[in-house]
């Protein structure tokens, strides 16, 4: 395999075969998947998986470019091979460039600075963290860990076969996604947005934030913004935060025509870019979020420019984030490496981790 992390285990099997039939139909999903007689190799965004049989075991050779990413893949690996294993007692010890110490590489504890609300529905955190600059690249999103009301927070550890071990009873953690509005360096701070739209326990984490309070934060992922010469940002106020981000990280040659759906003109905010912008605001005017098309026709309506670069960035409910793919793609015939749309919630539900297709 090429240069960069490895690690590799060798797992005894009653049926090798069958396992590596299962996990090549689970991550062809998620990976180019090729198969060969006796194995197979996966090659994905995290690195490569090389998988062989011989002796009625299953050798398993993991390649990544960087701890967190060579974590991501053995984690995967492992919580699938032992899924698919059912009842049979399987042993799996990983040799190589993993770390030594039972953490997630990529796990940071963070403190609550401050808390204000910056519209009547959305509420700004904002948390210090001793590395910042580790949210910088690898995508838009944290998962926002959050502990019991009143107990001390108990983390997350990682056990001797790559797998995470999450606290369970009392200690158990909230989880939510949510998008890093900004990163202050000097003052070693992060900036998160929440959309206070029900009782969800996010809604309630940032409701109550009072300075000092802990959190954990596993990330960044969901997906980057590659370069382009005109960007349609889109999205309702769950992905304001996001378009907020981007549109702040564009170049001055850059144009940006951005579409935002919120509740009313009071959930309106100022974005601020050195790239041209056309902002539209929707107006949903009484009807609840995920009801309307307002999006969807907005971007339909917008003409892409021809030639350059485009790219476009889309964020909504579950329902209007899968129209606008399938817009994109059929209709737009935009190149699957041109956009990216994430389903950041789905109407009825508390909670959905769609973030990038």
């Amino acid at each position: 395999m090429a240069d960069g992390l490895h690690a590799s285990a060798r797992v005894a099997l009653a049926d090798p075969t069958a396992m590596l039939d299962r996990l090549c139909g689970h991550f062809t999903e998620h990976a180019a998947v090729t198969r060969r007689s006796g194995g197979a190799r996966f090659d994905g965004p995290f690195g490569a998986v090389e998988l062989d049989i011989a002796d009625a075991a299953l050798g398993i050779s993991v390649i990544s470019p960087n701890e967190s990413y060579l974590f991501v893949v053995t984690s995967s690996v492992a919580e699938h091979l032992f899924e698919f294993a059912g009842g049979e007692a399987v042993a799996l010890s990983w040799q190589g460039d993993l770390p030594t110490e039972a953490r997630i590489p990529y796990f940071r504890e963070a403190v609550v600075r401050s808390a204000h609300d910056i519209t009547p529905a959305m509420r700004r955190v904002v948390v210090a963290c001793d590395d910042p600059a580790h949210f910088e690249t690898g995508g838009l999103h944290v998962r926002l860990l959050i502990p019991p009301p009143g107990r001390a927070p108990v983390w997350p550890k990682v056990g001797p076969d790559s797998r995470v071990i999450w606290p369970e009873g009392e200690d158990e953690l909230a989880r939510r996604v949510y998008t890093i509005r900004a990163i202050d360096h000097v003052r070693r701070e992060l900036t998160i947005d929440v959309v206070l739209h029900d009782d969800s326990p996010g809604s309630v984490w940032a409701r109550n934030a009072r300075t000092g309070d802990r959190v954990g934060l596993l990330g960044p992922g969901g997906g980057d913004v590659v370069p382009a010469d005109w960007y349609l940002l889109c999205g309702d106020e769950t992905a304001l935060p996001a378009i907020a981000r981007i549109a702040a990280s564009l170049p001055a040659a850059a144009r940006a025509a951005i579409v935002i759906e919120v509740a009313d003109r009071t959930e309106e905010q100022q974005i601020s870019s050195k790239a041209a912008l056309e902002i539209t605001w929707l107006h949903r005017n009484g009807l609840s979020a995920g009801s309307t098309d307002l999006l969807l026709d907005a971007v339909r309506a917008i003409a892409l420019p021809e030639g350059g670069e485009p790219f476009v960035f889309a964020g909504c409910e579950q329902a209007a984030a899968r129209a606008i793919r399938k817009h994109l793609r059929a209709e737009r015939k935009l190149p699957k490496e041109r956009h990216l749309v994430a389903a950041y919630w789905r109407r009825g539900h508390s909670d959905v981790h769609d973030h990038g297709e």
